[in-house]
């Protein structure tokens, strides 16, 4: 059994501080896609950080509403071993009434956050040459055709959760299906016009700063509420979730100034998030001090890989399925080794505590996964590919995508900028620029 999902036999009366906890909990998974924003957002060319902010801040929109009107009846509502039924469209049936000890709108609302925030991880591998347009159908179609299915085999009574496979969080719905969507989108667009003939600098470390702290901060939430309940297991999963991220960034930095001298900020943050994939699934099954513990392996395999993919031609652009993927897989995997039922009766014991088996269903668990994300969104991609083209052209690269896709800059310069036809990028001539756009001051 897994925490994320109540199967209906547990349905009990409503509990005022469950509902406030998880009122709360809601509210920081959600402020997390804000956060992504900033993370992601200072990591690229200032010609593009607006467009990669509204990359996440779109998915609140568009991705929720898809959540609500049919993801959450097909992620989440009684079906077969493969998809919810349709029980839940538009919310039907989703009222004040308990589920398990919280409201059940309130319950729709806080896997919303965690759908909303999946897609939005995505866009880390396609930015600064994805249109706008065609990203919002891919996370709108992403979302019911990949997240939806994979919730409801792992949380929603589907064939990987029958199969006994343990995610608290997501490790495995969450980040091992953003990653690998991430980086399949990443082979499809190919990588930008001027990757690996130039340097691709962040324009804004403290922004991604700032959004690792916060991503942080919400993702107290994100383990922490996925108890249901404020309970013991809530306090231990907001322990390990305050832990395992200490131990991973000490490694990480360690291990960035041994081979290079040097303790980066963006090395930093990265740690960070790679800790908090980590630990997602396994929060609320392993110990304090296995929590230490897997929070410091997992900074090895995320970090090599990113010194790796460096030196191909795959331009995941901010290493979604180095962080995301190679970190949910390996959070998947320990929590097969460490788990311990005495911390969770819900659970199972892993390698360590004599039980072998919940290691090979865990890697079952991440192998079917990744299989269906991969394969799905390559479908996906290229069904869109047969009407509209997915990337910017060569020259509206060159101007920037924020000009081109949103009419804006994020970076007026000087006294009322003004902003360049979106057009221009495509003749040889400028074309006439639009009225100066001046924000309200």
């Amino acid at each position: 059994m897994t925490s994320n999902f109540l199967p209906e036999p547990y349905v009990q009366a409503i509990n005022p501080a469950d509902t406030a906890w998880m009122l709360v909990s809601t509210a920081l998974v959600l402020l997390m896609t804000p956060a992504l924003a900033f993370f992601y957002g200072g990591l690229v060319r200032n010609k593009n950080s607006l467009n990669t902010m509204m990359m996440s801040f779109v998915a609140l929109g568009v991705v929720g509403v898809t959540w609500a009107v049919a993801g959450y009846s097909l992620a989440l509502s009684e079906g077969g071993p493969l998809i919810g039924g349709l029980a839940y469209l538009g919310l039907n049936g989703v009222g004040t009434e308990a589920k398990g000890t919280i409201p059940h709108v309130l319950f729709m609302a806080y896997q919303g956050t965690f759908a909303i925030i999946t897609a939005a991880l995505i866009s880390g591998a396609v930015v600064e040459r994805m249109r706008f347009g065609p990203y919002v159908a891919f996370i709108v179609l992403w979302t019911l055709l990949v997240y939806a299915p994979v919730a409801h085999w792992v949380w929603g009574g589907g064939w990987l959760m029958t199969r006994g496979v343990l995610d608290f969080a997501g490790g495995t719905v969450v980040h091992i299906n953003a990653g690998v969507s991430a980086l399949v989108a990443a082979l499809v667009l190919g990588s930008r016009k001027d990757y690996g003939r130039q340097a691709v600098l962040p324009h804004n470390v403290p922004f991604t700063l700032l959004g690792a702290g916060l991503l942080w901060f919400g993702w107290f939430g994100f383990n922490g509420g996925s108890a249901l309940a404020a309970n013991e297991l809530a306090a231990l999963a907001f322990t390990n979730t305050f832990l395992a991220p200490m131990a991973t960034l000490v490694v990480w930095t360690l291990v960035d100034y041994s081979r290079t001298g040097r303790a980066t900020a963006v090395g930093a943050a990265t740690g960070i998030v790679v800790g908090l994939v980590a630990i997602t699934p396994a929060a609320g099954f392993v110990s304090p001090a296995g929590a230490l513990v897997l929070g410091a392996l997992a900074a090895l395999p995320s970090y090599f890989a990113i010194a790796l993919r460096s030196r191909t031609r795959i331009d995941d652009s901010l290493d979604v399925f180095a962080g995301h993927g190679i970190g949910g897989i390996t959070g998947a995997l320990l929590t097969g080794v460490l788990a311990q039922k005495v911390w969770n009766p819900a659970g199972n014991d892993g390698l360590l505590y004599g039980n072998p088996g919940q290691l090979e269903v865990q890697a079952l668990g991440a192998v079917g996964s990744a299989v269906y994300a991969a394969a799905m969104t390559f479908a996906i991609l290229k069904a869109l590919t047969l009407v509209t083209s997915l990337r910017a052209m060569p020259r509206i690269e060159g101007v920037g995508m924020d000009v081109s896709q949103h009419g804006e800059e994020a970076y007026a310069s000087g006294e009322g900028s003004i902003l360049v036809h979106p057009e221009a990028a495509l003749a040889s001539e400028p074309l006439p620029v639009l009225t100066p756009h001046v924000a309200l001051r």
